[in-house]
């Protein structure tokens, strides 16, 4: 998430961990206060409370992965249309997509997943955040839901989700994958920043008393600027902690240290190479790296600079985010049978 206004600061690339205490204000007097009419204002526990993901995603379910106790959650939208499958970022949930979804589902269907060690997934081994491990997760979720005769599928990834979905596009085993967008990560600034994800994680704030806290103190951070979307993403990237009687995060980001350098290696060109339309959104040009943006003169993907956001581009403003989407699968043609030509329609017969 992105706790600065300016977009340009290299540690606006990991995840949530540069969130940033903010320092509470004074109260100062106002010269109107005397001002007898005034309409009613929320509570601080009123402006940010928990909102239910029912507002936004149609329904959720468990996916059992086969041979395995490990069961991976999900939140889906929509009934027509190619699937677009969304990945959050580490220290996310897949309620990151929400507010979007909203959106998205009026001419797609979305499914949100929450990764290994995030929201309401259950795996054997929560601290297993390898690039590699994340791969299969999301490959056998895939397999698990829709078998050898997927739909059209357009793999959405931010930030560390959207490592994630590059390497599981390079991979080439998912016959139906149609497009791949990937949300303000670049391999250059995120590397240059890893040597500074252990101080950003440990500044943070550990312990909440309640879940409105929480979600006020990413927002006034800013690592969120949409108080709606983190209304109804906070609370599932927290867990409650018995012992301390409070709450604390859910994704235990500061052990999974050894695997931060495998998330990012190589992403410019593995990125490049994958065979499939492709989109890069991002908050700032600063983080496109030579790799890209050689690449992108050479017009190997399409770019799109989101201006006015922090780096959780799909929760700061979704609308435009699903807009953004919407156009990337009209423009390629992209049909939930694969890619379709629009005008040329199959005989009747034929159709299934």
């Amino acid at each position: 998430m992105d706790s600065s206004s300016n977009s340009s600061t290299m540690a606006s690339l990991p995840e949530e961990e540069e969130e940033q205490q903010h320092t509470k204000q004074p109260n100062i007097p106002s010269a109107f206060s005397s001002v007898p009419v005034r309409p009613a204002v929320q509570t601080s526990s009123q402006k940010y409370s928990p909102l239910d993901w029912l507002g936004y995603f149609d329904q959720e379910d468990d996916i059992h992965i086969p041979d395995s106790n490990d069961v991976f959650h999900i939140y889906k939208a929509g009934s027509d249309g190619p699937v677009i499958f969304c990945l959050h970022g580490g220290g996310y949930s897949g309620l990151s997509f929400a507010l979007a979804a909203s959106k998205l589902k009026e001419k797609s269907r979305v499914v949100a997943m929450d990764l290994r060690g995030h929201g309401k997934s259950s795996t054997e081994n929560e601290l297993d955040l390898s690039i590699e491990t994340l791969c299969n997760d999301v490959i056998a979720v895939l397999k698990t839901m829709y078998g050898d005769s997927p739909p059209a599928i357009v793999l959405v990834g931010h930030s560390m989700g959207g490592s994630v979905a590059v390497h599981v596009a390079a991979k080439k085993e998912l016959s139906r994958l149609c497009g791949l967008i990937v949300v303000d990560v670049v391999e250059g600034t995120a590397m240059a920043s890893l040597m500074h994800m252990q101080k950003i994680l440990s500044g943070r704030m550990q312990y909440f008393s309640t879940i409105e806290k929480a979600v006020e103190w990413n927002v006034k951070g800013g690592s969120l600027r949409n108080i709606e979307s983190a209304r109804v993403s906070i609370p599932s990237t927290l867990k409650f902690d018995d012992s301390k009687k409070c709450y604390i995060h859910r994704a235990r980001l500061e052990e999974t240290e050894q695997y931060w350098r495998g998330w990012y290696e190589g992403l410019s060109e593995r990125f490049l190479s994958c065979p499939t339309p492709k989109l890069l959104l991002l908050a700032g040009t600063d983080r496109l790296d030579r790799t890209l943006t050689i690449g992108q003169m050479q017009g190997k993907f399409q770019m799109v600079v989101v201006r006015h956001t922090g780096h959780a581009i799909q929760e700061d403003v979704p609308e435009e985010f699903a807009t953004l989407v919407l156009n990337f699968i009209s423009h390629n043609r992209i049909g939930p049978h694969g890619v379709e030509i629009p005008g040329i329609r199959r005989p009747a017969q034929l159709q299934s």
